[in-house]
């Protein structure tokens, strides 16, 4: 059987048609799809611009229209030398389309619109399985995805961990914080640390808008603190996650 060929576009009509196509595809690729940005606050994001956001949705399509694979981002530039970065919320292939180099290309284009605007590199974040649950660990085998080889493909596509204690600020146990993931970024050009300036003014940005100011300012100030307020912060290899929580570190 012939693989379905596939073209990327960036959807700007909050009315069109992949935007629930692809929230279909997030959910069926994601162990806690309710974790997750709703598909239904999509087209609010990529219709809002800012000076200091711009969220879009990228997806890859067969010449039918069927919608293999997406991602969301936002840009979130920074004044002064720092530029500011991309953010990955989430990026998401059907089971079919796994292998066919979908991601890859989708993770290439948002690399791409990164470096057009001018931006120092792309952030993400990612489970660590040693950090994963039992019953975490379960329910993403039955979406057949393997956190482990998740951490390796996105290693293969040139993103590592941000050796700092990471979690997100909101979203885990009776509402506290989400502490199995790791920070991982991947700079416009070769770089072996990122500066913690960077790191917590990209955050600040990206968590305003669900946080509000005053609160995102404070966990961005926090997570400096934690870093040991150091300049750059080293970038380890993907498939690893940071040193505090290697040392026994509990939040």
């Amino acid at each position: 059987m012939t693989p379905p060929t596939f073209t990327l576009r960036h959807v700007t009509d909050p009315r069109d048609p992949a935007i629930p196509a692809f929230g279909r595809v997030q959910e069926a690729s994601y162990y806690a799809p309710e974790m997750l940005i709703p598909p239904e606050v999509f087209g609010q994001l990529i219709g809002r611009h800012s000076p200091g956001r711009e969220d879009r949705l990228l997806v890859a399509q067969t010449q039918g229209g069927d919608v293999l694979g997406g991602t969301l981002y936002a840009l979130l530039p920074l004044p002064g030398e720092l530029r500011g970065a991309g953010f990955n919320s989430f990026m998401a292939v059907t089971r079919a389309a796994r292998g066919l180099g979908v991601g890859r290309a989708l993770h290439a284009e948002t690399l791409r619109a990164v470096r057009e605007a001018g931006l120092a590199g792309l952030f993400a974040d990612s489970v660590h399985p040693t950090r994963q649950s039992a019953e975490d660990r379960a329910a993403e085998a039955a979406t057949g995805v393997d956190p482990a080889g998740r951490r390796a493909a996105l290693h293969a596509l040139g993103l590592r961990t941000v050796d700092l204690p990471y979690w997100q600020p909101v979203g885990g146990p009776d509402g506290g914080p989400l502490t199995d993931l790791d920070l991982l970024y991947q700079p416009a050009r070769p770089a072996q640390t990122v500066p913690l300036a960077l790191v917590t003014g990209t955050l600040r940005a990206y968590w305003t808008g669900w946080l509000g100011q005053e609160r995102a300012q404070a966990e961005a100030r926090a997570l400096a603190e934690r870093a040991g307020n150091v300049e750059n912060v080293p970038l380890l290899p993907g498939t690893g996650t940071a040193t505090w929580w290697n040392e026994g570190q509990n939040v």
